[in-house]
């Protein structure tokens, strides 16, 4: 019998949907997981739960606004520094799904730059009281968004009567606050909206890993957003970002506050429950750990994961509540230093090894080599 080397490709080809016949014989990393369970897991428990908590505490930062607008004293003042804090820390847990309803469109970049952009820009922000004239649209992230109403409220070690009369002298500096407040509580609006309506199917059926993917998005977006604590929440200030020759403690998150360390840690909270597939009320469901646990080599990935997380954990308790973290930058901590090695070493378990055991391409820059 002669033997026809084409029709044994027609047969292979035909046969495919069948046989999974194919030039390698390996199947997808992970194929028998539900990826469609995790991710309705993610976004009925995760993501949905944490823009309604963000947006409940926004509407209440708006009416508090309101009321210290009409009486700008430092009592009302200081109730509204205690309601940017609890928006700004449930903004900790919604930072990491940048994508879909929160990714980039036209040139609105993705909800994390719109509004957590940090350091505040504080020279565009008074340039802009002061001519009673601002572009909420425009490319100035540095001057709306959360860190900027920070700026704002919080002043330049001023008390809160000093920051109130600053208030009550110029209207078009409360005309600010308004118009960032109310901007703040339109982009977590429309992404609570959309998120409830027809998206939230369209992410769950689209469980592919391939790029576009709502596996691939979550997976790369976890990674940026832990990358930003290692890289930007500590490593900026600390003066390890690549171009830096000193530390620059003034560049930390929420430095007019003095909230930065309770923001790194309730974000790394974050970042540790989207690892675990664990909501912000402690209900568990699958996440990357069970994502993990179906492929080769991932059982020994998780306990090296879990090593390394319990290492990190420890280090970043061994920070001391006060004095703030910039005065800390500035004293050249012993402690941030131990806490920015292992923020160093986690990167390799939650970015190239688990990149690579799933099967999910790396699609954004970190800029540092990592």
């Amino acid at each position: 019998m002669k033997f026809f080397p084409h029709l044994l490709v027609f047969i292979c080809t035909a046969l495919l949907p069948l046989t999974g016949c194919d030039s390698g014989g390996k199947e997808e990393p992970g194929s028998s997981f539900d990826r469609q369970a995790m991710l309705r897991h993610y976004a009925d428990n995760l993501i949905k739960p944490s823009y309604t908590a963000l947006l409940g505490r926004i509407e209440t930062f708006k009416t508090q606004t309101s009321v210290f607008i009409a009486n700008p004293t430092g009592t009302e003042l200081s109730a509204l520094q205690i309601a940017w804090a609890a928006a700004y820390t449930d903004w900790q847990y919604a930072n990491a799904w940048n994508f879909g309803p929160s990714g980039e469109a036209g040139l609105k970049k993705g909800l994390v730059e719109e509004v957590g952009t940090f350091p505040a820009g504080t020279a565009k922000i008074e340039s802009a009281v002061g001519a009673g004239q601002w572009n909420l649209e425009d490319f100035n992230r540095d001057a709306r968004g959360f860190l900027a109403i920070e700026y704002l409220i919080y002043g330049q070690n001023q008390s809160a009567d000093e920051v109130a009369a600053l208030f009550a002298a110029d209207a078009q500096r409360r005309d600010y606050l308004q118009a960032l407040v109310n901007d703040l509580q339109r982009r977590i609006s429309e992404v609570v909206n959309t998120w409830n309506s027809a998206y939230s199917s369209e992410f769950i059926q689209n469980d592919g890993t391939d790029v576009g993917s709502s596996i691939s998005q979550l997976y790369n977006e976890f990674v940026r957003s832990y990358e930003s604590i290692k890289n930007f929440k500590l490593g900026l200030p600390m003066g390890k970002r690549p171009g830096q020759t000193q530390a620059e403690p003034q560049l930390v998150e929420a430095y007019y506050s003095g909230l930065s360390l309770t923001m790194l840690k309730a974000h790394f909270a974050a970042v540790e429950n989207s690892w675990y597939g664990r909501a912000r009320n402690g209900q568990d469901g699958p996440g990357f750990r069970e994502y993990l646990e179906s492929v080769e080599g991932g059982n020994t990935l998780i306990a090296g994961t879990e090593a390394q997380l319990a290492a990190l954990k420890s280090a970043l308790a061994a920070v001391p509540e006060s004095p703030a973290l910039s005065e800390q930058i500035a004293n050249n901590s012993p402690q941030l230093e131990a806490l920015y090695v292992e923020l160093s070493k986690m990167t390799r378990f939650f970015k190239s090894d688990l990149s690579s055991l799933l099967g999910i391409a790396i699609t954004f820059s970190s800029g540092d080599g990592d």
